[in-house]
């Protein structure tokens, strides 16, 4: 949540930082603001899109070569222009970004105002900027100091960048919870709460590691932990292409993923699936294998679309390799003091690989002596780095805040991680191996037809743009799909919508059945077939209105639904992969008809950064 950018280097500022807050316009876009020191400090900061920043700024002078920009998801104070980002000290020598929360900054905040200090916003970066200030006019120290004892003080989560009128060539900045990377030029830097504002320059960067601070100065960068203690910067190379993070002539970012699905899916099998050899390998699997073989449960912790990737999992690795397994949700598992043992494997989903609340659960899991399994999109991201294991989807970078290809591609990479575990563990038999390999194998092919629906989809769209709840039923396999589906209506055309187990509807939530409700139910053919069947019966009964994901051939079903959507056929283990597609095409469809910014819906940010 939130965007930074910034730059240091021989080029025009301006440009480099406004570019790169259209691409994390994404991590939120409530205000927007920019910061250039050239002589003087000068802020410039506007309540709503990056787009509106930059009308504000057209006749302002912005030239310069150090800068820094950010753009807002509103924690402390409504958007508006004065609680907009960057954020003056008192005397307006200092200026800061800043993504994340500052828990102690009530306390901070009386302090300073003792001190003298005068606050104009009700954010608590305002308070950080101006502690920054008062530490280095009580120790007469450099402002490279300052920072770093402020960061002794500050409770909470950031990624900062500091500049000062007094420093004119130099840049700060330090990362505790929140996302920090660093781009290294030719006697350029570019820094970015993630690598998309930097490819374009660079493919080199660093990643910043929590509690510690970056000073940039002179064409150089030195890295110390928060006890001072100098660091070796680890320059990584990305693996990030600038066609990637480009809408490559869809209407929006929604739509373009979820057309990449078929690759994306193929991507994250890639080298995992060797089909000629029947064999299949996961590195993070392979390095901890014995643990997963003598597990006494799996607990898969995540947030939001990753959580349902997870309720996938969770019937796989119950089917396919018979460990328990309990889906948590993040927020809530480390405050409940779970109970935890060495043979417990905590696996943690996360498409960005830092979300927080997912991080926070890691962090308690590992104090308690589980041994973590991370999957996640993204390279280099705190996840990634705090797990002892794991393994990246592949999908490539998302740029729609309604997740989408990386659902699939999580479920991809579960679903081999269980027939690996299953197969070790001689639970899952060679011959029922194979055969789930060669399905798996065709899943992106029958992906791509599922795609093929989209015409029919959007007519359907037409029909029910109007409504203003849906209902998503589903059993086995395709319950944790109704609750994907009803989270991605929600997330981005505002439609109330829940999502049920089909059985349960006869314990509440058939009372809210009548001819004006939609009621999508997905209905391939599995194990569960006939009892579906008979709650499509009970719903057509009450006179909803019953859109049916059928599989391919279905004659049953058709006769009773008003809409039928006709996927192809998989194994049942497989068909979330299938099944969501449509799902994923509704919603998005009916959010543009109803004039919805779907690749930036309201009050949503792409990753949760905060708690």
């Amino acid at each position: 949540m939130c965007g930074i950018v910034a730059y240091i280097g021989h080029r025009e500022a301006c440009p480099i930082i406004l570019k790169g807050l259209h691409r994390l316009e994404y991590r939120g876009y409530d205000s927007a603001g920019i910061a250039l020191l050239n002589g003087e400090l000068n802020v410039f900061k506007k309540k709503g899109k990056v787009a509106d920043l930059e009308s504000f700024i057209a006749d302002k002078n912005v030239h310069a070569h150090i800068g820094m920009g950010h753009t807002r998801w509103a924690t402390h104070g409504e958007p508006n222009d004065v609680n907009a980002h960057p954020h003056y000290s008192t005397s307006e020598r200092i200026a800061i970004i800043h993504n994340g929360i500052i828990e102690n900054y009530a306390a901070l905040k009386q302090h300073l105002q003792h001190q003298g200090h005068e606050f104009h916003s009700d954010t608590d970066t305002e308070v950080f900027v101006n502690l920054i200030e008062e530490i280095q006019k009580q120790n007469n120290c450099s402002l490279e100091e300052a920072v770093r004892l402020a960061l002794h003080e500050v409770v909470g989560a950031y990624a900062i960048v500091v500049l000062s009128k007094d420093n004119p060539g130099q840049l700060i900045a330090a990362r505790k919870g929140s996302p920090l990377v660093i781009g290294v030029g030719q006697e350029e830097f570019f820094l970015a709460s993630d690598a998309t504002p930097i490819i374009e320059y660079t493919n080199e960067v660093v990643y910043v590691n929590d509690y510690e601070i970056a000073v940039i100065r002179d064409g150089k960068l030195d890295i110390r932990t928060k006890e001072d203690v100098q660091q070796t910067p680890y320059i990584q190379k990305l693996e990030l292409e600038l066609d990637s993070i480009e809408k490559g002539g869809y209407e929006h970012f929604m739509l373009k993923e979820i057309f990449e699905q078929p690759k994306s899916i193929l991507d994250s099998m890639r080298g995992r699936l060797e089909l000629e050899a029947s064999h299949l390998n996961m590195g993070g699997v392979r390095a901890f294998e014995q643990k997963f073989l003598n597990a006494q449960r799996i607990i898969i912790v995540a947030c939001g679309t990753s959580w349902h990737a997870g309720l996938v999992a969770e019937y796989l690795l119950e089917d396919l390799a018979r460990i328990p397994v309990e889906v948590e949700y993040a927020s809530e598992f480390r405050y409940r003091n779970p109970v935890l043992s060495e043979r417990d494997i905590v696996i943690a989903i996360s498409q960005s690989g830092e979300t927080a609340d997912t991080l926070a659960a890691i962090e308690l899991a590992k104090s308690k002596g589980a041994t973590i399994f991370g999957i996640c999109n993204v390279v280099g991201s705190s996840i990634a780095r705090a797990t002892d294991a794991g393994a990246y989807t592949h999908a490539g970078p998302e740029i729609g805040v309604a997740s989408t290809k990386a659902f699939t591609a999580q479920v991809t990479v579960l679903t081999l991680l269980a027939m690996i575990v299953g197969h070790r563990r001689g639970t899952l038999s060679d011959q029922k191996l194979r055969e789930l390999m060669m399905e798996l194998y065709t899943i992106p092919q029958k992906v791509e037809k599922a795609l093929e629906l989209d015409t029919e989809i959007r007519q359907i769209s037409e029909i029910f743009k109007d409504a203003t709840n849906f209902l998503y039923l589903g059993r086995g396999y395709n319950f944790p799909v109704a609750l994907e589906g009803a989270l991605k209506l929600k997330e981005i055309s505002y439609i109330h919508a829940e999502g049920y187990p089909a059985a349960e509807m006869k314990h509440g939530p058939i009372a809210l059945i009548d001819e004006n409700m939609p009621v999508v139910v997905i209905a391939t053919r599995d194990s569960s077939y006939e009892k579906i069947v008979s709650n499509i019966q009970e719903v057509k009964a009450r006179k909803g209105r019953i859109i049916a994901v059928v599989s391919e051939g279905d004659t049953t079903i058709p006769p009773m639904a008003e809409f039928v959507v006709e996927v192809p056929h998989t194994s049942e283990a497989l068909t979330p992969l299938v099944s969501v597609i449509p799902l994923q095409l509704l919603s998005y469809h009916i959010a543009v008809l109803r004039g919805c910014n779907v690749d930036q819906p309201r009050n949503l940010a792409k990753s949760v950064t905060v708690e």
